[in-house]
């Protein structure tokens, strides 16, 4: 009997969730259907109650998926923009295709970047820095590449901040251009392709600001003119990429083994890691030596083939965030000396003030040199006083939702464990200052989305 029992609610069940599916709102019909085709059976009594289980089973679904739908309305965000197909095929087969050519042999592409309108209305007086704002509500934190498909016109990114950027790469030039800017000799092709790149598109947007001479281009605010054309060049050219624009700039080249080497780069205000360390390193160890959570399990294969698959027509962009305990842009001083051995969050001075906490954003485009073959990566910080977003309308409750959706790894990675009880108390109390004014939560969707 049991086992007869146990038959008919797996089949009643079965078919009851399916009509449920189909016609959720005739639930009155499905019971009465079930109850006279039990009724024409022997065991009349058993299957009663089997039909009494079949109805609270129901009653109990009806009321989960009202509850999930009237929940998912309440909590939906917007999703982060991704690149779909790329991310779709980067996570494919991990055996590498080399695209009909010779692994770390590089057929030259005829296409050629378009020639960008002004950016309207741009000013190095009043433009102001994009609010990229890329936290996004717990209770979950995803680890994934995160890339969203941007117009080569959006390439490069310049605002009012440009002075300051401009004199910190000047004095980093200065002190320690030897050990930010290097360029290996198989990635040099690269570096002055970059360069060229550069030159062409910067006097274009920036018009204001830029203007393309016969040699090269001039700095229409500093007075600096550049002479790309002259050999030898008179410095290094990632050196040079580096004064034109607000980014980092670093250069992958693929090899015969079908890796991506980091062989050229300028970095002068990355913050949290040095050049010379990472230099000459295939792009999954400079991940590992820098302990990315889950790049293991989750990223690695994934980048991998989107840089074996990438094309010079295409250009993604992606975003990140980190804290910083010192007013740097920089080096964060407070993880160590740059010139040290040991660096990492555990010299930083345990919960310092709010006025200290500072958020650092990254904005990374990603593109394919179409003559080198070189992978581009221009890595744009934006650094503001954690006190000043956070009288931004919904960034301190969600900023606040975010940092608590970080797993221990993640906690480690972002050296929550020096700032975290400060910074949170401080949000927290800015969150609710902003619901008791009245903010209405429900529109945040409708005011800022995703990455902002």
């Amino acid at each position: 009997m049991l086992i007869w029992a146990r038959n008919e609610i797996s089949k009643y069940v079965s078919r009851a969730y399916h009509d449920i599916q189909t016609s959720s709102h005739d639930c009155a019909s499905i019971a009465k259907a079930h109850w006279n085709e039990l009724a024409s059976k022997s065991h009349f009594k058993e299957s009663a109650y089997v039909v009494a289980l079949i109805l609270l089973l129901f009653s109990t679904m009806t009321t989960y998926i009202v509850r999930r739908r009237r929940l998912n309305q309440n909590a939906a965000r917007p999703s982060t923009p991704t690149a779909p197909a790329l991310e779709k095929a980067a996570s494919g087969s991990s055996a590498p295709k080399n695209q009909g050519r010779e692994w770390g042999k590089w057929v030259p592409s005829d296409f050629r970047m378009p020639k960008p309108d002004p950016y309207p209305d741009w000013s190095v007086e009043h433009t102001k820095p994009l609010p990229y704002r890329p936290f996004r509500y717990g209770p979950k934190y995803n680890v994934t590449m995160g890339l969203r498909s941007v117009k080569h016109v959006d390439w490069i990114e310049l605002d009012n901040h440009y002075p300051r950027y401009h004199a910190d790469k000047a004095r980093r030039i200065k002190e320690r251009g030897h050990k930010c800017c290097r360029t290996a000799p198989e990635a040099y092709p690269a570096a002055v392709e970059l360069l060229e790149e550069l030159v062409e598109y910067l006097p274009a947007r920036y018009p204001s600001l830029y203007k393309r001479t016969a040699v090269g281009i001039e700095n229409l605010w500093s007075g600096e003119s550049f002479d790309i054309v002259t050999r030898p060049l008179p410095e290094d050219p990632m050196q040079t990429c580096a004064r034109l624009v607000q980014d980092d700039l670093a250069i992958m080249v693929e090899k015969p083994d079908s890796q991506y080497y980091l062989l050229a780069g300028a970095i002068l205000l990355a913050g949290f890691w040095r050049l010379e360390d990472k230099l000459g390193m295939p792009l999954s160890e400079i991940h590992t030596s820098g302990e990315v959570p889950q790049f293991k399990e989750k990223l690695e294969k994934g980048m991998l083939n989107f840089f074996r698959r990438l094309k010079p027509e295409e250009m993604v962009a992606r975003n990140n965030y980190f804290m910083q305990v010192d007013d740097d842009l920089a080096w964060s001083w407070s993880i160590g000396s740059e010139d040290g051995a040991d660096v990492s969050w555990n010299t930083a001075e345990k919960n310092r003030a709010v006025e200290h906490h500072y958020f650092r954003s990254e904005r990374q485009t990603l593109r394919r040199l179409p003559r080198s073959g070189g992978v581009v990566f221009t890595i744009r910080t934006y650094f503001h006083p954690v006190t000043e977003i956070a009288e931004e309308d919904y960034v301190p409750g969600r900023l606040a939702s975010a940092v608590r959706s970080w797993g221990d790894d993640v906690s480690r990675y972002k050296g929550k464990e020096r700032y975290g009880e400060v910074l949170l108390e401080y949000l927290d109390k800015k969150h609710q200052e902003q619901v008791e004014r009245g903010l209405d939560l429900g529109r945040e969707d409708e005011v800022r989305a995703y990455p902002y």
